[in-house]
């Protein structure tokens, strides 16, 4: 599968993350079948900006929660600012009650 493919498939996985949950890299890099691919879903993120469409990529972030992709937003604290808009709680840059918000695209999308 070739980047540009790939990227549109996760940008339709995130597409589906419901406000107020979030998921991971590697959770997206498996239910796009790529399971070894979380640090390409990464890239994918940091270009998702570009997309006519919106790409909530700030409901995407690392294995343990943390706001790993911040830097990647017009000002650092847009990503955690869009999550709380959502009802997500953000403390040093770390999801609150991250396994409550988790949303599992290979158990929500079968």
């Amino acid at each position: 599968m070739n980047d540009d493919r790939f990227f549109n498939l996760v940008y339709e996985i995130v597409k589906k993350i419901p406000p107020g949950k979030v998921t991971s890299y590697g959770a997206i890099a498996r239910s796009a079948g790529s399971p070894q691919s979380a640090r390409m879903v990464g890239w994918a993120m940091n270009c998702s900006h570009r997309c006519k469409d919106f790409i909530p990529a700030h409901r995407v972030v690392n294995r343990n929660g943390m706001l790993t992709g911040k830097h990647h937003f017009r000002h650092e604290n847009l990503m955690q600012e869009l999550l709380e808009s959502e009802g997500v709680r953000v403390e040093e840059d770390q999801i609150v009650d991250f396994e409550k918000h988790f949303w599992d695209p290979n158990k929500e999308l079968i």
